[in-house]
Parts: C-alpha cells; structure tokens; sequence
C-alpha cells in the first residue's frame, strides 16, 4: 500500500477527491519522475503538465520547462487544426457530412495515414471522415484537406480569436495549404483545458474531439503504451514526430471521466532520428511516464465537466 512517507507515492488516504495539499504532493512526485524520464531520455525538451485543482480550483503545475518557448509543434498541431475546422462547423460554415475531394495531386506520397495507402483517386469523402483520420492515424493528406475547406490565413485567425498567438499553421504560396507551424507547451497545455471545459467548441464538436483522441487508434505507442484498453480510454492524446521530434500532447481523465491531468510534452534530439517506433528513447520515456501518472493519481479525482468514456467494444464483422 502507498505510503505518505514513500517520496514517490502516493499519499495513502487523500480522499475520494483529494485536497489541495495531496494534490501539491501528487505534482510534485509527478514532475520528479517527469525529470528523471527526462535524464534517462536526454536531448531537449520542453513541457508543461498540470493536475486538476480540487473542485474546480486552479491546478497544481507539476512540470514547467521552458514552457514558452516556441517550437516546431509537428502533428501536435493537427489538434489545432480540428479546432479550427470545427469552429467553422459549429458557426454553420461548414457540415461534418459534406464531400470533399481527394484528388491524386491532393495527396501526400509516403506520409502517415490511409490516404496515400488507397490508390483510388480521384473519391469523394466526407469532412467528418477527413477530421476522424487526423486526429487517429494523423493522416498527412488529411491537413491538405482541411487546408481545402479552412485556409491558413483563415487557420490561424481563428486560433488567434480564441487566445493562441503561438499556436499557428505555416502558410505557404498555395493559400489552402500550409506546414504544420508552432506551439509552446504551455499554449497546447492551455488549448487541451480549454477544450474539455467547453470554452472552445460547441459541446457537440468538444465531444468529437476526445472521442476521436481517446480512441484505440490514436497512437498509442507513447503516454498510453503500457496501459490496459480501459485505461488507454481514459486518454485523449496527440503524439507528433518529424525528423528527430517525438512530441505528444493530451489529457488524461479519471475513471468518471472528468479531467486530472494534462500534458505538452515536446522533445528532440535523442539519438535515433530514424526511429519512428516505440523503440525511440522519447517514446519509451513517455510510456514509462505515462504509466507512473496513473500510478501516482489512482486516489485523486479530476474536477470540472465529465467527458462520458466509452468502453472499446471489439466487433468480428456480421
């Protein structure tokens, strides 16, 4: 059993919900095994992580390193992205059910994702379609075909609007499409909390977002990659990787499915630029912390508004 007097524990009776000094406590042992990762990982990093306050109370910081220092954000951003899209959906410009076209031009040759895998183009698929392979199998093409419908300029004044300066798309000469652009942790951090407090989106599109972002296929092989698929469902993330990048972003909930624990994790130069696996020190880093914060948090609830967790349910065809 968790001991108070085990420095990397739990304390052993915080309560159903946990006060605030437990969960002082429980920040504190959270951001020391987020440094010993760190060390163990080496290159550079970057992050901000934060456990829920008690009672909708202001949340304890467990990890601020140069948490506002602008970076390449990679496939992080795709968040972002949706965000953007989806305003427009809840403002009535677009409909999750309208067609867009992916043309063989459209697509990006090698990249993440099914698109490139098809070989059948020119089709037709839906804007809700476009969104749910962004933000599980972060399908590369799938940022073109948003640019299609949201354009960067458009992108990054919506996010600007919302109180992400930082949190910008890359335009280039084509207006409809654009590099994946920047970050801080502490805006992503900030971007993830606001969404599941329903400050960014209308409830409706705030719950495709975690659905998409909790489901089994959103690359697990980080945060969630020593967890059970009940525990992985309490998980809304985002991993993003480019050339020696391994970032991931994303929130963790309790078993009620109110939010306790929210991360920005951006790491680079660790040996093994070409290792886009699980093998990746940074990777392998994330899983092990991943694995610590549900040990670390299993007496503390989270507080504000419960996104309902939705059991992953297995089907054999018929």
């Amino acid at each position: 059993m968790p001991t108070s007097a085990d420095p990397g524990r739990a304390a052993s009776d915080p309560g159903p919900a946990g006060g605030g000094g437990v969960r002082k406590r429980v920040a504190e042992r959270i951001g020391a095994a987020y440094r010993r990762e760190r060390t163990r990982a080496g290159g550079d990093w970057q992050a901000y992580v934060s456990l829920a306050g008690p009672a909708g109370g202001a949340p304890a910081v467990a990890v601020a390193e140069s948490p506002d220092r602008r970076t390449a954000a990679y496939s992080v951003n795709k968040i972002a992205v949706a965000v953007a899209v989806l305003d427009k959906v809840d403002r009535g410009l677009l409909t999750l059910d309208q067609q867009v076209e992916v043309s063989a031009a459209i697509v990006v040759p090698g990249g993440d994702g099914i698109f490139s895998l098809a070989g059948a183009y020119p089709s037709q698929v839906t804007l809700g379609h476009v969104l749910a392979n962004l933000l599980t199998v972060s399908d590369d093409t799938a940022v073109r075909l948003c640019g299609l419908v949201c354009p960067a300029a458009e992108l990054n004044q919506i996010l600007l609007a919302k109180g992400f300066p930082n949190t910008q798309v890359q335009p280039v000469a084509d207006p409809n499409r654009f590099y994946l652009g920047t970050s801080t942790p502490r805006e992503t951090h900030d971007l993830l909390r606001a969404l599941v407090a329903g400050a960014l989106l209308s409830p409706a599109s705030t719950d495709l977002v975690l659905r998409l972002l909790r489901s089994p296929v959103a690359c697990t092989d980080g945060i969630r990659r020593e967890m059970s698929s009940a525990e992985r469902s309490r998980i809304a993330t985002k991993a993003g990787w480019f050339a020696d990048a391994r970032h991931e972003a994303g929130v963790i909930f309790d078993t009620a499915g109110a939010p306790l624990v929210t991360y920005a994790l951006f790491a680079d130069g660790q040996p093994g630029a070409d290792d886009y696996g699980a093998t990746h020190p940074a990777v392998q880093a994330r899983a092990r912390f991943g694995r610590r914060i549900l040990e670390l948090t299993a007496a503390v609830a989270g507080s504000g508004g419960t996104h309902r967790v939705r059991p992953y349910r297995p089907s054999n065809g018929g």
